[in-house]
């Protein structure tokens, strides 16, 4: 399933008016999950375009004219004995007041951030709408498991001249979520494009940002590959990211690379909860410039970290017309070992002893 714009009722909005932040829960038209289930497809497109659609948000403004405007992502996960609970929130919190400060706009608050993700899948899951635990889930290591995508953004106020926002929304909405990369063989090709620049909002979670890496990640699919990668805009010579992922490379040395966090690059939440992982096994962990041509010639594994992607292996590379094929195209045992621990984590298979969930029910 993917992404899903099959958006749940419950839905959460705020606007910045008057030096503060001012907002409230909203139900959106519904029945029953079942009841839902049960419609025929015109039925359900209406009643989701009843949900999507806002007659009082203002079309004319800086995020639809200039595309200023930045957003999270995360997810709850069913837990294993029953419950529901959000992997690392805090974490995205503060990213989400960083984003909003480097767009000039005024920072939604972490504490609220933190109520308005929680209350939204409460009160969606108290309605029914929420994933339950599987145990098939666990045969592929969590792969094709089911979570709630919970989407924190921002929309500017109504404007048409090119401005900063000082009075945006903040939106929370919950929808359902599978399995991100679907394909058995995760093959990857080194894209022309340019995700970012040096003083640009690489750093900023904007969605300025993913312009380019919808470009260039259908163009990699038109070639037959999974994922495209990029290379700095300055050298053209050093891997930074995924097309909406960071990655990490596994060399033949025996240490775990991945690219230094800079201007150019997301710092990712399963990023640094993985380099964490990997160092409580004793792996060495570098973050540090990464040559594309150290990749080609000594990386023994390669996986892309992400909210949506989780641990996912990449099984080979191709690059100016050479192609390395990592660990016989095979998931390996330390991308296999990270992915089914935080995915055993995040799913409750896995006591939490990082304290990295957050109860919701």
């Amino acid at each position: 399933m993917g992404f899903s714009l099959n958006t749940y009722p419950i839905i959460y909005r705020s606007q910045f008016i008057d030096g503060k932040w001012t907002g409230g829960y909203l139900e959106k038209p519904h029945k029953t999950p079942e009841e839902e289930a049960a419609m025929s497809a015109d039925e359900r497109a209406k009643l989701q375009n009843s949900r999507n659609y806002y007659d009082d948000m203002p079309l004319v403004n800086y995020t639809s004219q200039y595309g200023l405007a930045c957003f999270e992502g995360l997810k709850a996960f069913p837990q294993k004995n029953g419950g529901l609970s959000i992997f690392r929130p805090e974490k995205n919190a503060a990213r989400f007041a960083r984003s909003m400060e480097g767009l000039y706009m005024p920072p939604f608050p972490e504490k609220t951030f933190l109520e308005a993700v929680t209350e939204t899948v409460k009160r969606n899951a108290a309605l029914g709408f929420y994933p339950h635990y599987n145990d098939g889930w666990e045969k592929d290591s969590f792969m094709s498991a089911d979570s709630v995508y919970i989407r924190p953004f921002t929309v500017a106020e109504g404007g048409i001249g090119v401005n900063v926002s000082s009075e945006p929304y903040v939106f929370v909405i919950n929808t359902p979520v599978a399995a991100y990369f679907s394909s058995e063989r995760s093959d990857a090709v080194i894209t022309d494009k340019i995700r970012a620049t040096p003083k640009g909002t690489g750093w900023i979670k904007a969605c300025s940002n993913y312009v380019i890496s919808t470009l260039a990640k259908a163009e990699a699919l038109k070639m037959g590959y999974m994922e495209c990668v990029y290379l700095d805009a300055v050298h053209r010579k050093y891997v930074e990211e995924g097309s909406s992922c960071n990655i990490f490379f596994y060399l033949k040395s025996g240490e775990l690379v991945t690219p230094e966090l800079g201007d150019t690059i997301l710092p990712g939440i399963t990023r640094e909860s993985i380099i964490e992982l990997a160092r409580d096994r004793g792996v060495k962990v570098s973050e540090r410039k990464v040559p594309i041509d150290e990749v080609m010639e000594e990386t023994m594994e390669c996986f892309v970290s992400g909210t949506a992607a989780g641990a996912t292996p990449l099984t080979s590379l191709t690059y100016d017309g050479k192609k390395t094929v990592f660990n016989d195209g095979k998931t390996g045992q330390l991308t296999a070992e990270i992915r089914d621990t935080i995915k055993g984590i995040q799913y409750g298979k896995l006591p939490d002893t990082k304290g990295w969930m957050m109860k919701v029910i």
